[in-house]
This record gives C-alpha cells, sequence and structure tokens, in this order.
C-alpha cells in the first residue's frame, strides 16, 4: 500500500508537489504502532502560518519530507486500519494533528478511553497538543458539521481562549480597546466573541480590507470595523492594545506611529498577510513581541491544575459554536487537485472569510 503525500518547497512556498510512499503492511507493523487512513482535514490561513515559522517553532519536524520540501500539518481526523495494539481496535476514529497525506504511522502511548499520544522520536519537543489523538468514534460532538467545526475553528478558537485569557489576566495593560489586524480571520472573531461576550468595558476594533468589511461587519461581535486604508481616522488618545493577526510590518508601523505611547500592548498572532520585514525599526508604544501559546497553556495548567483548562475551554466553547452556522460555510476538497487549489488560494489569500474548507487526498 502507497501514501500520497502533499508537500511544499520550504523556501518558496508557491511550490508544491506530491509524492507517494510505501506503507508497511498490518504483519510488519512494529511495536504498538497504527496505520491510519487520514480521511479529511481541515485547511485555513492558520496552516500557513505554520509553514511561514515552520522552522523555528519546528512544525517542519513534525512529518518529515524529502530535503528541502515540508508537509504542513493539518487537523483532521482518521480511521485506524491496522493496529498492533491491544487497546485500540481497527475501525477507531482518531482527531488530532495529521500531515496533508492520505496515511499515518503513529507509535501509540498513554492510551486511554478518551485519547493517545504519538511517542515517535521525531515528533518530540514539541508542545504536547501536537502529539495528541482523541478518540471520538461514536461522539456525536465529531460527526458530521459538527466535526467539521471542530477540525476548521477548534484549534484556533483555543488560540483565542488564551489570548483573552492572557490579556484579561494582565488587565488589558491598561488598554480599553483591543483592535485586531485580518479581523475576519478565524483566530481573530473567535477572540473578537471572547471579548465582545465577556469583558465588559472593553471595546472591540477590527481592522480589515475594504473586500472583507461587509462580512466582519455582520458578526456583530465588533464595536467598530475600519479598513486598513482608514486607520489613520482612529481616534488616538486612548489605551489601546493591539493583537496583531496579519504579520504586516508596515500595518503595525503605521499604527505604532499613530497611537504613540497609547500602545500598551502589541502582540503577534499570525502571519496571514506574511509581510513581516526582518529588521523592523524601534516604533513607539509597547514594543511588539510574540504570544506564544505553549506558554500561557503551561501557566494555567500549573494555576488551574488537572482539567482546569479544558473545562473553562469547553465552556468556551459552547457559547461560540453555534454562532458557526451564520458564520460558516463548510466547503469539502477531494483529491489533489482540489487540494492544491485551495492551499494556493490560502496562500494568496483568495478564499472568502465566510468559508471553511475541509479537504482528503483520498479523491
Amino acid at each position: 500500500m502507497n501514501c500520497t503525500a502533499f508537500v511544499v518547497a520550504r523556501d518558496d512556498l508557491k511550490q508544491s508537489k506530491l509524492i507517494e510512499m510505501q506503507l508497511p503492511d498490518q504483519a510488519s507493523l512494529s511495536g504498538e504502532a497504527l496505520l491510519v487512513k487520514i480521511e479529511r482535514f481541515a485547511f485555513t490561513a492558520n496552516n500557513i502560518t505554520y509553514a511561514v515559522v515552520g522552522d523555528e517553532l519546528k512544525y517542519w519536524q513534525l512529518f518529515p519530507a524529502p530535503d528541502g520540501f515540508g508537509n504542513i500539518p493539518v487537523w483532521g481526523f482518521g480511521e485506524v486500519i491496522a493496529s498492533k495494539h491491544p487497546a485500540v481496535a481497527v475501525g477507531e476514529r482518531l482527531f488530532g494533528y495529521y500531515p496533508m497525506a492520505t496515511h499515518l504511522l503513529i507509535e501509540a502511548s498513554d492510551v486511554s478511553k478518551r485519547g493517545l499520544r504519538d511517542a515517535a522520536a521525531h515528533r518530540q519537543g514539541v508542545a504536547p497538543v501536537y502529539n495528541a489523538y482523541a478518540r471520538v468514534t461514536g461522539d456525536p460532538a465529531y460527526e458530521g458539521r459538527q466535526g467539521d467545526y471542530q477540525a476548521l475553528l477548534r484549534p484556533l478558537f483555543m488560540l483565542s481562549f488564551l489570548v483573552d485569557d492572557f490579556l484579561a489576566e494582565n488587565e488589558f495593560f491598561g488598554a480599553q480597546s483591543v483592535m485586531l489586524s485580518s479581523a475576519s480571520s478565524k483566530t481573530a472573531f473567535g477572540l473578537a466573541h471572547l471579548l465582545h461576550a465577556g469583558r465588559p468595558g472593553i471595546r472591540v476594533i477590527g481592522l480589515t480590507s475594504a473586500l472583507n468589511a461587509g462580512f466582519v461587519a455582520s458578526l456583530g461581535c465588533y464595536d467598530e470595523v475600519v479598513t486598513y486604508d482608514q486607520v489613520s481616522s482612529l481616534r488616538a488618545d486612548a489605551p489601546t492594545a493591539f493583537v496583531d493577526m496579519a504579520g504586516n510590518s508596515d500595518l503595525s508601523a503605521k499604527l505604532h506611529r499613530h497611537f504613540g505611547d497609547h500602545i500598551r500592548y502589541s502582540g503577534r498572532i499570525g502571519l496571514t498577510h506574511r509581510a513581516s520585514v526582518a529588521d523592523e525599526p524601534e516604533l513607539p508604544g509597547a514594543k511588539p513581541a510574540w504570544f506564544f501559546a505553549p506558554d500561557q497553556i503551561r501557566k494555567r495548567a500549573r494555576e488551574w491544575g488537572p482539567g482546569g483548562i479544558e473545562k473553562r475551554f469547553g465552556a468556551a466553547w459552547i457559547g461560540f459554536a453555534p454562532k458557526l452556522e451564520q458564520w460558516l460555510t463548510v466547503v469539502k476538497g477531494h483529491g489533489a487537485a482540489a487540494v492544491q487549489r485551495i492551499y494556493l488560494d490560502t496562500l494568496s489569500g483568495r478564499i472568502p472569510p465566510d468559508q471553511g474548507h475541509m479537504l482528503s487526498l483520498l479523491g
């Protein structure tokens, strides 16, 4: 049996190709290995961020590819088609982090009723969440459309949840408003929802393109929507926090110079626009800094104890998930041509913000 994988050139993300790899048959599986058929996976602008920072944050090491190429990690669903682990049955469905491929070999470890971990050597040294798989067979929350929402939004909403928690823990650094660039992105509107619904007194401002302004306004979770060409019209006389989903150095510099010392926090979350420059000048206001989600997870895990993060995040997700029926249309694509098309459209920023793409290389 062969595995087909979609890989991209690490020094030129516009270049991609398919590769074929030989898979072991069940008899030759070693240890407590599982062979998983990857049913479908979500692809969003966040996956492009994984590729852009693949070397710095070790994303490329998770799913090895030929020299000069990388396999972009994705969130999705797989079915166990061969198992050497006595507690994992053929036919089980797993939700977690997969390569853009048709199959994945997992070295099953820490198997419990709720999940398991891939103990493969090349997958160590990264945040534990990237090696964890939930056992979701028969769970209605992971079936059909609800399952698609889980793959498309749940990992991104965890990031939204952590940023919201970080800002609130720090009393918003004294800010009275929070500006979100790339306001139409899924991580941004997840954060906007949390701020709008649960942080009274904080004004939520969405920064977006003219093309996406109507969609952003329709979400109802932004108090003000401003297009990028109009950011200089924003009132600059009150303390403000800036959450940068876009990664656009020119926009960041423009906002810092406009608000000056009223920028109390400047956090970089994503790279949807990928227009950062290597040597950025010193800017007025708070120094831009990356928000690293695993640090906040480790901190809260210590403070909240076992299950504390999951309980609070679960409550937040319950309040967010019903919105997705109104905000998002799930679009499915099958086969290599569909995967390449959606990849290139996402890379070029051509995906409408009200679409969520679920893909499969199985054809």
